[in-house]
């Protein structure tokens, strides 16, 4: 590691690696194309940050030499942030290129120089058929979130932007699953990759804990702004933009203020809906599945489901925004009456065997979620079965309000328009040759 990057983190207090930034870091400083599993918040920033950082030299105009690609507006600006101090004590240049902002502004960054480009594909792919951007000069690639990209339908778009790299860069890949279409890109676009699966001493789910509250539709926002009075930072999930918005209009009408963040909003009311959930000057989120991944945000205490998600990948991972980095965490689903069948099978899943507790807004247990134990239930074995959307068979059987929808299996429902502390994580690195 570079003399200049490691005292440059120490200023920042970091002095100790990441089990991900232990495992990753020798074969990236190697030059080696590298896979990295491990889940979000495991410090993935910092693994494939330092070696870009370091091989990264002054660029041409419109012809950076390091490209990061990611899922989400949120999450590239998070990168930025994170690596803009590290880059300017190297003098190298890293800016966005996300949708949702001024394209022109963009262009005129790129014609004055960027070194390292931090991107979603979209926008990129854009640029590139302007003319306003090459990739010609680029020599190391980073794709970062690679599942949720292919869950997004970026592959595309990517493979697109890769396939115009005419030398062969070094690969860093990072994701939480490598089966399916990221296995195709870690077999198209990887020359040899070591592999790094990072596995913590401690399970994350050994630091989450879970509660299945059955609700009526009546009380299902006071319970949830009751929830949401108390002093923790709290997130907030709804399948759809219009619900993301309503609910927050709701809440208000409870007392309590909440932020509100979609697909649908403009780039910088995003960024300034995020900015303050992170600074805690608005502790209360209300997100939507797409938004969803760009939401790296230490100290989240609390994640609500307030609309149950669509299957057991998506329950997973909105609850992965909480317990991060070896912290506690509480995660809510809050459970219809035509909702329990679903949620059920969602539940054993998931391998959470929480029972789902009937309450209404007065209960006083909603007030410390963690001082009371639900009851267990075992689960039996099952056959093989896809997770049905929450509420799908009653919807089958009746119309159903917009409140809703039958079918819930759009990615959140923006369809279109969508395009609990800190602390150090302990854990092992393991690693095979492909």
């Amino acid at each position: 590691m570079a003399a200049d990057l490691v005292a440059a983190l120490a200023r920042r207090g970091i002095t100790e690696p990441f089990p991900v930034q232990a495992a990753t870091l020798p074969d990236a400083i190697a030059g080696r194309d590298v896979c990295g599993k491990a889940r979000t918040g495991s410090g993935k920033t910092l693994a494939f940050g330092l070696p870009l950082l370091m091989r990264a030299r002054r660029s041409e105009p419109k012809r950076p030499c390091a490209l990061v690609l990611v899922p989400t507006r949120e999450l590239a600006s998070q990168i930025v942030d994170n690596l803009a101090p590290l880059a300017e004590s190297r003098r190298l240049r890293i800016a966005p290129v996300v949708g949702g902002v001024s394209l022109f502004s963009q262009r005129q960054r790129l014609r004055v120089g960027v070194d390292i480009v931090v991107a979603t594909p979209g926008r990129l792919h854009d640029l590139l058929e302007r003319g306003d951007a090459s990739v010609d000069d680029v020599r190391m690639v980073v794709l970062d979130e690679a599942d949720q990209m292919a869950d997004f339908g970026f592959l595309p778009q990517v493979r697109r932007i890769l396939d115009r790299i005419p030398v062969r860069p070094q690969t860093l890949l990072f994701s939480a699953t490598l089966d399916g279409e990221v296995d195709a890109l870690v077999k198209r676009y990887q020359r040899e990759p070591v592999f790094h699966e990072v596995v913590p001493e401690e399970d994350a789910g050994e630091t989450m804990l879970h509660r299945f509250l059955g609700v009526s539709d009546e009380e299902k926002v006071r319970v949830t702004a009751a929830i949401a009075a108390g002093p923790e930072r709290t997130l907030l999930f709804v399948r759809t933009q219009r619900s993301a918005d309503r609910l927050a209009r709701q809440l208000e009408r409870e007392g309590i203020e909440a932020g509100v963040l979609h697909g649908g909003l403009s780039q910088p009311r995003r960024e300034r809906a995020l900015k303050a959930f992170a600074d805690g000057t608005a502790p209360v989120l209300v997100a939507t599945n797409i938004a969803a991944r760009g939401i790296h945000v230490d100290g989240v205490d609390i994640v609500v489901h307030h609309d149950p998600p669509e299957d057991v990948k998506t329950y997973l991972h909105r609850s992965g925004r909480t317990a991060r980095a070896g912290a506690s965490g509480m995660v809510v689903t809050l459970v219809s009456p035509e909702q329990v069948g679903d949620v059920n099978l969602l539940r054993r899943q998931a391998g959470v065997r929480e029972a789902i507790v009937p309450v209404d807004a007065g209960d006083p247990r909603l007030a410390d979620l963690a001082a009371w134990t639900p009851p267990l239930e075992e689960h039996r074995p099952q056959p093989a079965k896809t997770a049905r959307p929450a509420g799908a068979r009653a919807a089958a059987r009746r119309p159903r309000p917009e409140r809703a929808p039958a079918s819930i299996a759009n990615r959140g429902g923006e369809g279109q328009r969508g395009g609990a502390r800190r602390g150090q994580r302990s854990g092992a690195g393991r690693s095979r040759p492909r």
